[in-house]
């Protein structure tokens, strides 16, 4: 017997969608979709119709048949925070994602709900794994200048827990065992340390934390954020953090491809803003080796942006001296979804159930 699994995978600009007969993958689409588009709806959970009829018109073209699904395997984010591993999705989790209960404000917020709708219409079990919100944090990765007011676990889980075990059976080592840090670089960019099999700390890229990227405007003084962003809405706000800021308030588009044609063509502004981005990736990268003191296994490159040679150079140019660095262009996502809601199907693994409590909610002293 075989089980056909359906996953979902909504990033910050792109739908990724792929259809699963047991391990083999007989249906694969990325959709791009450039941020001047997505800026058009005011909220992200707004967008839920027009990522939605992506899957639409591939029903309707007969690309895809939907018809007998086993599971429908979503990318999650927004709720609480919550453990590494694959859950089984319910009303509470989608209810508590749609309303960003875990503070994050992500397009992976719309992925257990195009799953629902799936699931509506064509049974299966509705999964989720690795989601944004895993929590590993170590304790002083979470304190803040502020009392009461802590860093949020925020990052590129499901694909960068992949890689990082195809890193270590490559080296014949258990991810378990190594320290590691990985970088996902596309139009959002993650940088974790990797303790052990643990992620203890991590900037927040769709938070404004970290380089600038394609659709985010990455780190920037608070003082900087009053004096120029201080009468704007929240929305607005938000959006500069997630879907407005980087390239696309520079150049208008968060299309990398655009962006990087201007700098092979001279163009001084995007070639300034393109190396700034590679120079801040680096710094970032620097500091997660300071919080492995030093100990780092491998530095991952990871992400839709590594099909960009220079990144790799810049990257190699900064950050060489520090562990070896090998590249996993692309996202591994789809696979991990697909063979972590194949393992709940033959009962390999028990999928997890969402209590509704973050995994970290203060020290006790607040």
């Amino acid at each position: 017997m075989s089980f056909k699994i359906f996953v979902i995978n909504p990033g910050s600009t792109s739908t990724k969608l792929s259809l699963y007969d047991d391990d083999k993958e007989v249906f694969a689409g990325d959709f791009f979709h450039d941020s001047s588009v997505l800026k058009q709806f005011e909220t992200i959970n707004d967008q839920l119709p027009f990522r939605m009829r992506v899957i639409d018109e591939l029903i309707e073209k007969g690309e895809i048949d939907l018809d007998g699904l086993d599971a429908v395997a979503c990318r999650g984010g927004a709720s609480y925070s919550l453990k590494s591993g694959t859950y089984e999705v319910d009303d509470l989790l989608i209810a508590d994602t749609r309303e960003a209960k875990g503070g994050l404000y992500h397009s992976s917020m719309l992925g257990v709900q195009m799953g629902k709708i799936i699931k509506d219409r064509f049974g299966g079990r509705l999964l989720m794994s690795d989601p944004t919100v895993v929590d590993e944090f170590c304790d002083l990765a979470r304190i803040t200048g502020i009392k009461g007011v802590y860093r949020r676990a925020i990052n590129h889980a499901l694909n960068q827990k992949a890689v990082a075990r195809l890193y270590a059976k490559k080296i014949g080592r258990r991810y378990e065992e190594l320290d590691l840090i990985v970088a996902h670089i596309d139009g959002g960019i993650t940088i974790t340390a990797h303790h052990l099999g643990r992620m203890i700390d991590s900037n927040d890229g769709s938070g404004g934390d970290g380089p600038l990227t394609p659709t985010r405007m990455g780190s920037l003084a608070v003082t900087d954020v009053v004096d120029h962003l201080w009468d704007e809405s929240r929305q607005k706000m938000r959006d500069l953090c997630s879907v407005a800021g980087g390239f696309t308030s520079y150049f208008g588009t968060s299309n990398a491809d655009k962006v990087h044609d201007l700098v092979l063509a001279g163009d001084k502004e995007a070639t300034l803003v393109w190396q700034a981005m590679i120079y801040q990736i680096a710094k970032v990268i620097g500091s997660m080796a300071t919080v492995l003191k030093g100990h780092v296994d491998g530095i991952i490159l990871t992400g839709g942006l590594m099909r960009f040679d220079d990144i790799l150079h810049g990257i190699e140019e900064r950050c060489g001296f520090i562990a070896p660095i090998s590249v996993y262009a692309g996202e591994y996502e789809q696979k991990a979804l697909a063979d972590n809601a194949l393992a709940v199907l033959k009962g390999e693994i028990e999928a997890l159930h969402y209590d509704g409590r973050p995994v970290f909610d203060g020290f006790g002293f607040e």
